[in-house]
């Protein structure tokens, strides 16, 4: 083999590819169409064209399959599933929590249950909450409900029984039964998945990743079998939500782990080099074809949370709550909002201008893109701004006549301005939603986004963040060599990552600390066992030990790293719940609901730094008037591969790139760093 690692990232719109050779410490990127009924056929098509697959040890996919499936993407049906769960609760998945995201909503809808209540069972049996038998499991009810359903074709048997997290015997039990009777179907065991407290989020995740399973795990499979038919016989891991890899098996045994897998890649890169750079403080931005991301990185870590629900609707960047499906998985904290390069502008009924949520997508694409595209998009915009040239470096020739026609007929027209004042206010939209969306990762979390530095990426986020950055007047830009495939990119500086759980259900008074260390220990065991399982040796793992605190009468817990004490982790509770809340209560009992292991598998990252004696490119200078800050100026155009390190860029300037488009506003400056990557003062 010859040693390459390639980064596959499948986004809305395009593929991103990113090749790394070691041999060579050379990156090569590709951008193709994405294929939205079939990605397998979009990722290896675009895999043929860029690299000799026989030459790949390692390939890294992130996908959003887990999504799309949710969203009702034509071709990933769910599969038929059953929920076997206690006598009088069958209705659990239907009653949930009582959030109600739209409060003064009268005709307000809740999601419907994945699975209907024809296939919900409930079955005689009871564990208490101390982990007692109150009632034995009802061990026919179980076998006659796996016989009628396996006959009936079912795939996935879900089995979530009350307090399964302090004695999982009766899930066990039942399990055992149902693979007996029906030994194809996928069988899922909530104490497996989410042994944790709240049965109705335990229930929901167990339920999201039965019926995932065989989704990814057919998907995975293709995409194998493809790539092995063109030669691949290296690694293939995929990306988690939680933003750390995994070994295809782990990502069958728990899909759930991977729904947003793709943008947890983009995270993972901006804190990968905020540590290289020393920048304590970044805001991730991505914007794609599609949507634009924000998120956290504090000291080298992306924010990371641990309830997501899949299949929600989105307001303003955040999920509403009581929308989607409950996934209780870590996951990086991301703000999404409708406000990508094809992201169409509209008129509502009322006369406003409105952006989103529909794409024009990779087909037909922007109205420039000449494929049959009429509604007018954030990319015509800014083609029609000057900012963004009329054939970009991929070879695709951009229409400037056609952005124009879309711009007036749907925009313009209605809204009596001229196509100029038209363009302009999409962009002043586009920006808007978006400093939105940075604002919910800072402002609405008590940060100062003027203590960060803004890391910008994704085809079209290098071309809005400096404008972005002087109206959240943030400390500067860092603009990253290969903006347009950073989340590609990503993916081949993630480690491995796993995270193991186990109940403790007690006030810390009541807990032994040989206690808690036999707790870790067990769970150690079995994270070394998975990390030995994807290759990794002993000198590349490591261990975190975490506690899930809360006061006494509260209902969600706050995770602490474990002192080794646990007189020094709750003091350390007692200052995180300050912090965040602003107040703690010291007198209050603090209770230890579970114990969690994080495992890492560290992997060797490439070294990109560019040599400061590469060979310059004879490139002739060119300008062009670009409309900036409701105005035109001469803004100079320079390729980007021309420059080098030490390399001073002045505004106004438009960098263009084989995978993205640079807009350096007037008054700011860049510098290129050891990099490659642009980091820009405004003055």
């Amino acid at each position: 083999m010859g040693g390459l690692r390639v980064g596959v990232d499948v986004g809305g719109t395009f593929t991103d590819i990113v090749v790394f050779d070691p041999a060579t410490n050379s990156l090569r990127l590709a951008k193709t169409p994405t294929t939205p009924a079939n990605p397998v056929e979009g990722i290896v098509e675009g895999l043929s064209a860029s690299v000799d697959l026989y030459r790949v040890d390692v390939l890294v996919h992130a996908t959003t399959i887990g999504t799309n499936t949710f969203l009702g993407q034509v071709g990933l049906e769910l599969p038929r599933a059953v929920l076997v769960t206690n006598e009088g609760f069958r209705d659990l998945l239907e009653i949930g929590r009582q959030n109600r995201p739209t409060l003064y909503d009268l005709f307000y809808e809740k999601p419907p249950p994945l699975i209907p209540r024809s296939r919900r069972y409930g079955v005689r049996g009871r564990i208490a909450v101390d982990g007692s038998e109150l009632e034995p499991l009802d061990e026919d009810a179980v076998r006659e409900i796996a016989r009628r359903e396996c006959s009936r074709g079912t795939k996935v048997f879900v089995v979530s029984f009350l307090h399964s997290y302090r004695n999982p015997s009766h899930e066990v039990r039942a399990a055992e039964i149902i693979r007996k009777e029906c030994p194809d179907a996928y069988v899922v065991v909530s104490s497996e998945v989410d042994p944790e407290p709240m049965e109705y989020e335990r229930t929901s995740t167990a339920v999201v990743n039965g019926l995932l399973m065989p989704v990814l795990s057919s998907y995975l499979s293709r995409l194998g079998q493809a790539l092995e038919s063109r030669g691949f016989r290296g690694k293939l891991l995929v990306m988690q939500s939680s933003g750390g890899m995994a070994s295809v098996e782990e990502a069958v045994k728990r899909p759930a782990a991977f729904i947003e897998s793709g943008p947890a890649a983009g995270a993972v890169a901006v804190a990968y080099f905020s540590r290289l750079m020393g920048v304590r403080k970044a805001l991730g931005f991505d914007m794609g074809g599609t949507t634009a991301k924000a998120s956290t990185i504090i000291n080298g870590h992306p924010d990371v949370v641990d309830v997501y629900e899949v299949g929600g609707r989105v307001h303003m960047g955040r999920p509403l709550r009581g929308t989607g499906y409950p996934v209780r998985y870590p996951h990086v904290d991301l703000a999404e909002v409708s406000a990508g390069g094809g992201t169409i502008a509209w008129i509502d009924p009322g006369g406003a201008l409105r952006l989103g949520p529909k794409s024009a997508g990779s087909q037909p694409g922007p109205a420039c893109y000449g494929r049959g595209g009429r509604d007018p998009t954030v990319t015509d915009a800014n083609l029609v701004l000057g900012r963004l040239p009329l054939q970009l470096a991929g070879g695709l020739r951009l229409n400037r006549r056609l952005a124009e026609e879309a711009i007036k007929e749907k925009i313009a027209k209605p809204l009596g301005l001229s196509v100029l004042e038209a363009a302009w206010a999409i962009i002043q939209l586009a920006n808007s939603i978006m400093a939105k969306a940075l604002r919910l990762v800072t402002v609405e979390k008590g940060r100062d986004p003027r203590e960060f530095k803004l890391f910008a990426f994704g085809g079209a986020g290098p071309l809005h963040a400096v404008e972005l950055a002087s109206d959240l007047g943030v400390e500067g830009v860092i603009i990253p060599r290969m903006a347009g495939v950073f989340s590609a990119l990503g993916l081949l500086v993630a480690d491995y990552k796993h995270y193991y759980k186990a109940p403790l259900g007690k006030p810390v008074d009541e807990i032994d600390e040989g206690e808690v260390e036999e707790v870790f220990k067990a769970l150690e065991s079995e994270a070394h066992a998975t990390l030995e399982s994807e290759g990794i040796p002993p000198g590349r793992r490591v261990i975190l030990r975490y506690l899930d605190l809360k006061y006494w009468r509260q209902a969600y817990t706050l995770r602490v790293p474990y002192t080794g004490s646990i007189e020094g982790t709750v003091e350390e509770f007692h200052g995180l719940y300050e912090a965040r809340y602003g107040y703690s209560s010291p007198e209050d009992p603090v209770i230890a609901v579970s114990a969690m292991v994080e495992a890492v598998g560290v992997v060797d990252k490439p070294d990109i730094r560019l040599g400061v004696h590469r060979l310059r490119r004879s490139v002739k200078p060119s300008e062009r008037e670009v409309f900036v800050g409701g105005g035109w100026v001469r803004a100079e155009v320079i390729p980007w591969e021309s420059l080098q390190p030490g390399d001073v860029v002045r505004g106004p300037a438009v960098l263009e790139g084989v995978d993205s488009t640079a807009l350096i506003s007037p008054g700011a400056e860049g510098r290129v760093d050891e990099y490659g990557f642009i980091r820009v003062v405004m003055k």
